[in-house]
C-alpha cells in the first residue's frame, strides 16, 4: 500500500505543479509544490508549497481561494475514485536550505588556525 500512496503523492504533486505553473502568475516570486501527502483513504491531501522571494501567507491565501478550481483541473487529469480535498501548507525547507548555505559561506570566511607541523 505504501508504494501506491507514494505513486499517488508524486502524481498529484506533478499535476498540481502543472496547474499552478500554467494557470497562475506570481510576479517576482518562485512558487513550487515540494511535496504532497495523501491520507490512506485518498480523501484528503496536504500540499506543501515553497515560496521564494515573497510572503508565503499571501500565496497560500490565493491557493486556498482557488482550491476548487485546482481540484477540478487535477481531477480531469488524475483518475481516482475520489479526488482528494487539497489543503495548502507552507514548506520552509527551501528557505532554510538557503540560510544554511549562507551560514556555511560565513563560516568559510572566518580565520583559521595555522596548520600544525608534525615533528619526527
Amino acid at each position: 500500500m505504501a508504494k501506491r500512496l507514494d505513486r499517488v503523492n508524486e502524481l498529484l504533486r506533478r499535476e498540481i505543479s502543472a496547474v499552478i505553473a500554467r494557470d497562475f502568475e506570481w510576479h517576482g516570486v518562485l512558487v513550487t509544490i515540494s511535496d504532497v501527502d495523501v491520507t490512506q483513504d485518498l480523501k484528503e491531501a496536504k500540499v506543501f508549497v515553497s515560496v521564494l522571494g515573497g510572503s508565503a501567507s499571501g500565496i497560500l491565501e490565493q491557493l486556498e481561494k482557488k482550491r476548487g478550481f485546482i481540484q477540478s483541473k487535477v481531477s480531469k487529469r488524475v483518475v481516482l475514485r475520489n479526488t482528494p480535498v487539497l489543503s495548502f501548507r507552507a514548506d520552509s525547507s527551501a528557505s532554510r536550505g538557503v540560510d544554511v548555505v549562507n551560514l556555511l559561506d560565513q563560516v568559510a570566511q572566518l580565520p583559521t588556525a595555522p596548520p600544525v607541523e608534525e615533528q619526527d
